[in-house]
């Protein structure tokens, strides 16, 4: 059985026209992309972006050029609403391609734009939550609108969601439950994006752990805790439940720390000493508060509150271990009568028994004291 070409003529022509179409367009959109690229030097903010968005743009035009061919040909073609559709779909996926890439292009420069590594970093420390936090919403919207167009281009498809629609009932109850989390969480990153209760590296308290805001995703927050642990908690924690932030407004903190000691220590000397030893670690102290007062006293002791201040936690952390261990050191080695000790009286007489016929004997069944 021989097979008469000339029957298939114009489907070899057009295919031939469309792989010819293909191949120019393969090669002229490398070197338009590099054109633009090289106009729009002088401007950062499209050179990244182009630079960014290349690949998809490579992949778009050539298939635009494949549309433009196929609708031009007669609908009598073998196989030609196949080869529209599946082109169709190319095209679509190649936008959303390049609408994510826009995006994350536009996340990359304003990071550029505002880098963390700066003594305060409070600004773009929130800028920087809020493009992250926008650009993983705006991203997953993109591809959720291009799969849906994607799936729009199947009748079938539409016929399903028309009948899906319509006969939700109970399973539309159960997916509603299933994806409330997801959704709970998408508008919980939104939220936070807005009102911004963290940012990244913010210090803060969540369940009793301290830590830093080392990574906001869509769904969860990574906090690195202080032992290098990473907590992992969900959107929504920060939108239900209380937390401390340390870092809200500003770095810097107040620290205390509590010294027990006699009764006879005097004062003045203690202050003289703390007061030299915040002026001797201007790396850690902020020269704002140095603060020592008594707090409470009891029978056997009085209790001294240190207060003092630093640009940050950590700093402050060290600034409290270094003048607690001084301190120590200096009533220990100046004063050290006047660490807490136990007051007895040893003069105090005994009482004496009473004669064997005066005791009183407890019952047996009297619980020892």
């Amino acid at each position: 059985m021989t097979i008469n070409w000339a029957e298939y003529l114009p489907e070899l022509k057009l295919l031939l026209g469309a792989a010819i179409a293909v191949f120019i367009l393969g090669i002229i959109a490398p070197w338009l992309t590099r054109l633009l690229m090289h106009l729009a030097s002088p401007f950062s903010f499209a050179r990244d972006l182009l630079e960014r968005t290349k690949s998809p743009f490579r992949l778009l035009i050539p298939l635009v050029g494949l549309q433009i061919i196929l609708s031009s040909a007669s609908d009598k073609f073998l196989f030609i609403d196949a080869a529209r559709h599946f082109t169709t779909l190319a095209i679509i996926a190649a936008t959303t391609w390049l609408g994510v890439k826009i995006v994350q292009a536009g996340q990359d420069v304003i990071l550029q734009r505002h880098p963390t590594n700066v003594m305060d970093n409070l600004a773009a420390r929130r800028i920087q939550t809020q493009t992250k936090v926008l650009v993983q919403t705006l991203s997953f919207f993109v591809i959720l609108f291009g799969v849906s167009y994607m799936l729009m281009t199947f009748p079938n498809a539409r016929q399903f969601g028309t009948s899906l629609l319509a006969s939700a009932g109970v399973a539309g109850l159960a997916v509603g439950f299933a994806a409330k989390p997801v959704l709970g969480n998408l508008i919980a990153g939104l939220q936070l994006a807005i009102t911004q209760p963290i940012s990244l590296d913010d210090v803060v308290i969540v369940e009793n752990e301290w830590g830093r805001i080392e990574e906001i995703t869509g769904t969860y927050v990574v906090i690195r805790i202080w032992d290098d642990r990473r907590l992992i908690v969900p959107l929504q924690y920060f939108i239900e439940h209380p937390f401390q932030n340390w870092t809200r407004k500003t770095s810097n903190l107040i620290g205390s720390l509590f010294l027990w000691v006699d009764y006879s220590m005097p004062l003045e000397p203690l202050r003289e000493e703390l007061d030299k030893l915040c002026k001797q670690s201007p790396n850690l102290w902020d020269g704002k508060v140095c603060v020592l007062q008594v707090t409470e006293a009891t029978e056997r002791a009085m209790q001294l509150r240190i207060l003092v201040s630093a640009s940050d936690s950590s700093s402050n952390w060290d600034l409290r271990c270094f003048i607690r261990e001084k301190l120590i050191n200096f009533i220990s080695l100046k004063h050290p009568e006047c660490l807490p000790q136990m007051r007895a009286n040893l003069h105090e007489e005994t009482p004496k028994a009473p004669p064997p016929e005066q005791q009183i004997h407890a019952p047996e069944h009297q619980p020892p004291v």
